[in-house]
């Protein structure tokens, strides 16, 4: 009596019988569908652009310069005591990496829908994609931002005050993509069924930027409890305790960065919850 050939499959799709089920070996085992994803967002941004890659520097230098003559010189702003040119740049800068990769994940199904229903992967290496892809962007700008900061250094004799917290950094920039990640997955998973709402996600990032400190430091508002509403709010968290680390001056305090990770946390599991529910049936409904 013959033996029958034991067969074994390298890859086994079944459903998850959890929201929690995340998978993630099954998203390492895609790693290399994530970096293509990543190199496609980078070269369709500037596909066909005379500048290229240029424009992830003239931007927020134009953005900064902006910034100065309308919210420095014109409405008369304080920056903290800070190089007008750091304060305003160190807000671009997070904030831009936040609302670009926020606004990317929340289109994660919308732009996603003729690749979903041909070919089986983990949906979730798209957003995540989309986190690393507007990450490069941010390395770029960041290296610009330092570049400024040494020419304050060096040029006009700027003297930052440097502490501990600087060593922060890996856990802000975690946060902040935790962050976006979260939030994005969840208005992609609820825009299926109501698509009206992504008409608001541009519309609501714009009005979130001023609700947190890119223009403005929150030492300057004095109004107890709008500066409760303001604090309630991670990214102002974040950056503030960004421009505390690296230049000295903010408000940073241990208790407001463990509030801003636990409410980050929460917003990421509730976003993968979702995420995980929606992507059953998705494409019934889009």
């Amino acid at each position: 009596m013959e033996l029958k050939e034991q067969k074994s499959w390298d890859i086994i799709i079944q459903p998850k019988s959890t929201w929690f089920e995340l998978r993630l070996n099954e998203v390492w085992k895609y790693r290399d569908l994530i970096v293509m994803f990543v190199k496609r967002d980078f070269i369709a941004q500037y596909k066909q652009t005379i500048l290229g890659p240029l424009w992830f520097i003239i931007q927020p230098l134009i953005t900064t310069l902006t910034y100065i003559i309308v919210f420095s010189k014109i409405a008369n702003l304080k920056t903290d005591g800070l190089p007008k040119e750091l304060f305003y740049m160190s807000g671009i800068l997070f904030w831009n990496y936040f609302s670009t990769s926020f606004i990317r994940t929340s289109e994660t199904f919308s732009a996603n829908a003729g690749i979903f229903g041909k070919v089986y992967f983990p949906r979730l290496t798209v957003p995540i994609s989309s986190i690393f892809s507007s990450f490069m962007a941010f390395a770029i700008q960041f290296l610009l931002f330092m570049t400024m900061y040494a020419y304050e250094i060096k040029i006009n004799g700027y003297r930052p005050e440097w502490n501990y917290t600087v060593l922060l950094l890996p856990l802000l920039l975690f946060l902040m993509a935790s962050l976006s990640l979260g939030m994005g997955i969840i208005i992609s998973s609820v825009t299926i069924k109501y698509r009206d709402l992504k008409y608001l996600v541009t519309f609501g990032v714009q009005l979130l930027m001023f609700a947190t400190p890119v223009v403005y430091p929150l030492s300057t508002v004095k109004n107890p409890e709008l500066l409760k509403v303001l604090e309630l709010n991670p990214m102002s968290v974040i950056i503030e305790t960004f421009r505390f680390s690296t230049m000295g001056k903010g408000t940073f305090s241990w208790l407001s960065l463990g509030y801003a990770g636990g409410i980050t946390i929460i917003i990421l599991v509730l976003g993968i919850a979702l995420f995980n529910k929606v992507e059953k049936t998705f494409m019934d409904t889009i």
